[in-house]
This record gives structure tokens, sequence and C-alpha cells, in this order.
């Protein structure tokens, strides 16, 4: 069996990208012809809204599918409509495995022993996307109860083929608050990536060049994200913070090997949202919705590679 980083690189070998597509739907946000169709079709405002969510996340996938190789579905937005939304999210999940994407599940999971074997046993599906109810490839992991909470989730990732991303330094402004925080001369980003290192080096295949437990990291901090990367060489980084929150590709470029290999980049509402952007809205307009979406993820991987190593995809043919 394959471990996540190794088929995650592989497909970002085949697709020459590491553009990741985040899937955020907002419901006042959706272009007008899908929630009047959602509409139309009736029931609660909850099974509208999921309906609409279904609808626009699943385009987005076939948009996408043909030049990025992974997707990461929000949970949070789905969830809040109930089990109405996390049905509409359990479809699109698996649209995006049938569409040949790899699924990151953004549901930011933790805690101590059997309850955090739980949480693995159900979004872990790995590389049977069969195997969990919740088929993902890879699930985000707040590590705030302790390494030892890493464990359960690391052991069934190997045992799958899955992958974690657990949060190590956050893209919100905020996020220094508690994450700079020193103690004995160690900041406590850095701490938690010893811990992340220490773990995925356990759980590391001999013959993958990363492990399978990777670290959060947003461009909005590029100088810690270097310090970062030199830190933990061989963890997968999932780089939040591009495009919408201000970070740059040049801000991400500290993420990856010289090869273009060890990190996805994500961008979320720039993508899904496009039409909505500046220049993109008088070019497109919401009645050209599905060019602008398509527009923004070409300029996303063109910008990618001419600012970071990910150029070097690029060259292969």
């Amino acid at each position: 069996m394959a471990g996540f980083a190794t088929r995650l690189h592989q497909q970002i070998q085949r697709k020459r990208t590491p553009a990741l597509i985040g899937i955020d739907p907002r419901w006042d946000w959706l272009p007008s012809e899908i929630r009047q169709s959602a509409a139309a079709a009736g029931g609660s405002q909850s099974e509208i809204v999921a309906r609409g969510f279904e609808r626009f996340s699943c385009e987005i996938l076939e948009l996408a599918a043909e030049h990025v190789a992974v997707v990461k579905p929000q949970v949070a937005f789905f969830e809040q409509y109930g089990v109405p939304g996390l049905q509409a999210l359990q479809t699109v999940m698996r649209k995006a495995r049938q569409l040949g994407l790899l699924v990151i599940a953004d549901a930011k999971r933790g805690d101590i022993g059997t309850t955090a074997e739980a949480y693995a046993a159900g979004w872990l599906a790995g590389e049977d996307p069969e195997a969990a109810a919740w088929p993902a490839d890879a699930l985000t992991i707040n590590p705030y109860l302790g390494g030892d909470t890493l464990e359960p989730f690391a052991s069934l990732a190997r045992d799958r083929g899955a992958g974690l991303y657990v949060l190590v330094r956050t893209s919100n402004p905020g996020a220094a608050e508690f994450q700079d925080r020193l103690t004995e001369g160690t900041r406590m980003y850095s701490a938690v990536a010893s811990a992340v290192v220490r773990v995925s080096e356990k759980y590391r295949r001999d013959e993958d060049s990363y492990g399978d437990v990777g670290a959060v990291v947003g461009a909005t901090w590029p100088e810690q994200l270097q310090e970062l990367r030199a830190l933990m060489p061989r963890v997968p980084l999932l780089v939040p913070g591009y495009g919408s929150q201000g970070g740059t590709s040049a801000d991400a470029a500290g993420a990856f090997a010289a090869d273009g290999l060890g990190a996805v980049v994500n961008s979320s509402r720039g993508i899904n949202f496009a039409w909505r952007r500046p220049g993109y809205q008088e070019q497109f307009g919401e009645g050209r919705w599905r060019e602008a979406v398509a527009a923004s993820i070409g300029e996303m991987i063109a910008d990618l590679a001419e600012n970071t190593a990910a150029g070097e995809l690029r060259k292969r043919s």
C-alpha cells in the first residue's frame, strides 16, 4: 500500500502543479442560478442550501479535476446545515474521489484515546474510499491536547494509506497570540513542529521520502514558513493563506523542495467565487461564473509555477 504523501506527489507530478482547491460554499455567494434551482426543488431551508452546496461544489470539482491533484472541502460550511449538509458533503467527497482527486477533509479534529481513534476511523479512508464513512485521503488535526493525541490518527493513517495535516502555524492574524508564546526559549509552533516530526518519522515507511503526518503552515507567515520547512524537511506541508487572505506565491515559496514537491498551496474563495473578484467581475460576471473559476485555476497554477520551485514540475513531460 502506498503512503499518502507518495500518492499525493505522484498526482502532483501527473498534474504538474501543487495547487490545492478549497471547497468553501457560502449560500449568499452562490450564483443565483444555483440558488434558484435549489429553492425550486422545495424542502426545508437546510435541505435547499445543502442541495445548492452539493451542485455548486460538484461543478467546481469538475472544473478542477483536469488541472489539479487535490481538493479540500471545509467541513464546517456543510456541517452548519445539519444532516442535509453532511449528506451533501459526503456526496461531494465521493464525487471528488470518482474524478481521481485526492481529498483533504478540513475538519480540524483532535482528541484523546478512544475518541481520537473514533475520529480517525470515521474520516481516514485513505487509499480505499470505502474504508471510512467519510472518504477522505487526509484530515486536518488540532494538536492542542498534546502529542499523544496524534498517535491514534497516525497509526490508522499508516494502515490505510491516509494522511494528516497538523495545525502548526496557522494563517490567521491572531495565530501569534498562542503559537508565538515562548516556553524555555522555544516558540509554541516550534514545539508542535518537533512533535510532528517525531510522529511523522515514527510512522514513515522506509521507501517513502516524506512521512504521511504533515503540517499546516500559513503563507501569511513567510519567515516562519521557511524556518519550519528547515525544521521539518520530510514533512508534507499544507499552505493556506494564499490569495484572499493576502499571502502570495512568493510568500509560499519556502514550503517547497527544489524539485517542486513537499507542499500544496490552498486557495478557496479566490477560486470558488472568482467572478466576484475585481477584474474578473468585469470580465466574466456571474453569468459566466464557470469560466471565471476555470480562469482563476489557470492563473493560480501559472503564478505558483513562476514564483516557486513548483515551476520545476512544469518542465517535465
